[in-house]
């Protein structure tokens, strides 16, 4: 079969997640890569330098696909800024849970440590636009302090985000409705924080940690 001598981002996205998910992990070069989905290599590298900075493309894909779904509500424009949040985190984790297999090899090849974070590069950036978008503000906080503020809130959130993917990584039950769980109530306790101080959701989250650490232990 003649090789392919035109081929769209989008294919070698395809192409690669199934890859990955087929084998278990990356093709061991970008030359059987293409060789195995015919296509000559240097297709690849029009699109992509390496398959590094395709796992970045990737995870900033899945969250622009969110966002794009997100905002094709009707009802997106009414919500307030909670539950637009709480609506971006249920369709960025229903988009994982859709690709959980390639999701998850793809993590703990890089590992749940520092090295994780660069591979969400791209991904951070486009998190951080949506955050920045819904304008949220501290309680109490002076404009003088506006530009602080608005960094230590998308950081913090950036840093609640990274803790949910954790999460979600090791949640076994039917359809992640445990995520769901842990994003209610972790949204929940950052908005309540950021409006009110308030402590009672922050228990509540700690509470749910604490039972599911000790399930956890009992069922290993």
């Amino acid at each position: 079969m003649a090789k392919k001598r035109k081929i769209e981002e989008a294919d070698i996205i395809d192409f690669y997640m199934d890859a990955v998910v087929k084998y278990g992990g990356k093709p061991s070069s970008i030359e059987d890569f293409a060789n195995d989905y015919n296509f000559y290599p240097d297709l690849f590298y029009e699109h992509f330098e390496s398959f590094e900075i395709l796992d970045k493309a990737i995870f900033k894909t899945l969250m622009d696909i969110s966002i794009v779904n997100l905002k094709e509500v009707p009802e997106y424009a009414y919500f307030n800024k909670k539950d637009k949040l709480l609506s971006l985190y249920y369709t960025f984790f229903e988009n994982l849970t859709l690709n959980r297999d390639f999701v998850v090899l793809t993590i703990q090849d890089y590992g749940l440590g520092f090295s994780t974070l660069s591979l969400f590069n791209e991904l951070k950036k486009r998190f951080i636009d949506f955050i920045d978008s819904l304008q949220l503000k501290t309680f109490g906080i002076t404009d003088s302090l506006d530009s602080i503020q608005k960094k230590s809130i998308s950081e913090g959130l950036w840093v609640q985000f990274l803790l949910t993917i954790r999460f979600w990584m090791t949640d076994d039950s039917e359809k992640c409705q445990k995520t769901d769980i842990f994003i209610e109530k972790s949204v929940n306790t950052g908005t309540e924080l950021l409006n009110t101080k308030s402590l009672d959701n922050l228990i509540d989250l700690g509470k749910f940690l604490y039972a599911e650490k000790i399930k956890s232990k009992d069922n290993p």
